[in-house]
């Protein structure tokens, strides 16, 4: 993945290459706990598990520093939320989609199709699957937030497609945005994945893939990444849409240099 932090409003990253002091990017499993009285324990979670960031930076450049306090402040970012490229990420897609799972049954929430006759549904085992009636019939990949996955011009991407295609009839392919949501271009390739850097004027990606045969092909597998070689079947981390709870601005001993800290929680929207 990117090896830096890059945060703020979409189509406006700002690229963080100081490491912080510290960083926590621990999921929140929210499971609560029922004991009975002769001592039995029930559990009870949420379906979905929402990530946490916290992270503090000492003796940050006055510009950087500048940047996240705006962020936090909400000066000049608009009323959405914000987008944080987390270096320790492996996979950009949300960590269900990876995995090939849905709430719903037809994954409308993860996945749309494209071109041609193509059905989505879900197996025995949960998996989502593609059924295939039409050679040229595509499947793309929705982020849920946003038009697709925040890029900035010049950043390499990857695509890895879903465990099991056939790399020697499937295309993997990169559909570029505008910040706008406007389809500009793509970068397209036969075989399991693609490679492509990031044209100007893209504020967004949408990772698409076509079977290129007639069939059952599962969605388990896929990877996104930028700026690294993709894993298939990596764990996704997502790229999600997260707001600010919390922060600290703290000059330091030698100016004009600031320690700051950020808490960010992941949203589904921001309604500020």
């Amino acid at each position: 993945m990117a090896r830096n932090l890059w945060i703020g409003a979409p189509g406006r990253l700002r690229e963080i290459r100081q490491a912080a002091k510290s960083w926590e990017r621990t999921a929140e499993l929210n499971v609560t706990e029922f004991k009975a009285l002769e001592g039995r324990v029930t559990t009870f979670a949420p379906t979905r598990t929402i990530r946490r960031l916290k992270l503090s930076f000492e003796w940050l450049e006055p510009e950087d520093a500048q940047h996240l306090v705006r962020l936090a402040r909400r000066v000049g970012t608009g009323r959405g939320p914000l987008v944080v490229l987390d270096p320790a990420s492996v996979n950009l897609l949300d960590p269900y989609q990876a995995a090939g799972q849905s709430e719903i049954p037809g994954g409308w929430d993860h996945w749309f199709t494209m071109n041609g006759d193509i059905a989505l549904a879900r197996n025995a085992e949960g998996v989502t699957t593609v059924d295939c009636r039409e050679v040229g019939a595509a499947v793309g990949w929705i982020h849920g937030v946003w038009s697709g996955w925040p890029v900035v011009p010049g950043m390499r991407a990857s695509w890895l497609l879903p465990a099991g295609w056939d790399p020697a009839t499937a295309t993997a392919q990169l559909d570029w945005k505008a910040a706008d949501g406007k389809y500009l271009s793509s970068s397209h390739t036969i075989g399991a994945s693609v490679t492509a850097v990031v044209p100007e004027g893209a504020a967004y990606v949408t990772p698409v893939a076509r079977p290129g045969a007639v069939g059952l092909f599962g969605l388990a597998g896929g990877c996104l990444t930028l700026g690294e070689e993709p894993v298939a079947h990596a764990l996704g981390d997502g790229c999600p849409a997260m707001v600010v709870t919390a922060y600290t601005d703290v000059p330091s001993a030698r100016l004009p240099y600031r320690n700051v800290s950020l808490d960010l929680v992941e949203v589904r929207d921001a309604a500020l």
